[in-house]
């Protein structure tokens, strides 16, 4: 894979729970976050699914996709991230990344204890994710984030810029 990423597939489902989806592989590399980054949210954008919240999808995308790099494939090239994200348009972004390592105790991040320490600083990235997007959970020994972001109930979509 010479670019940073790659389209796996784009879906679609008819109304009325009318959906579109993205599938993204990425190269395990920090300089590819980026472009990855503006593609999603492009998409986001282009979706109309949480019109004036995508700065949260934003911040939540790049820490979830730093951790995968960073902390799920110890930044090894031969490694890649699967990315997928779900838009409902003016309903919600659901986005599930998936890296190729060992995984992490899940648990041991429900309750940070100490603010200080060193793996409180480890798990910023989880925070971030976890004050941005109202659902954050990890499957597969911790492999895999699932992050959702709704609309707010009773938000007047054309009133967002």
């Amino acid at each position: 894979m010479s670019a940073p990423y790659i389209f796996k597939a784009v879906r679609s489902t008819p109304e009325p729970a009318a959906s579109i989806e993205v599938e993204l592989i990425m190269k395990s590399d920090l300089a590819a976050i980026g472009a990855v980054v503006e593609e999603l949210l492009h998409f986001v954008r282009r979706s109309d699914c949480v019109p004036g919240h995508d700065r949260d999808v934003e911040l939540a995308l790049r820490a979830a996709l730093n951790n995968a790099v960073r902390h799920g494939n110890q930044e090894d090239p031969e490694k890649q991230v699967h990315i997928s994200c779900r838009c409902g348009p003016g309903k919600e972004v659901s986005i599930v990344i998936r890296d190729e390592g060992q995984g992490f105790d899940t648990t041991a991040f429900l309750y940070p204890t100490v603010v200080n320490s060193q793996v409180s600083c480890n798990q910023r990235g989880i925070q971030l994710m976890r004050t941005f997007m109202d659902e954050v959970h990890f499957e597969h020994g911790g492999r895999e984030v699932h992050m959702r972001k709704r609309l707010p109930p009773g938000t007047n979509r054309r009133a967002i810029p």
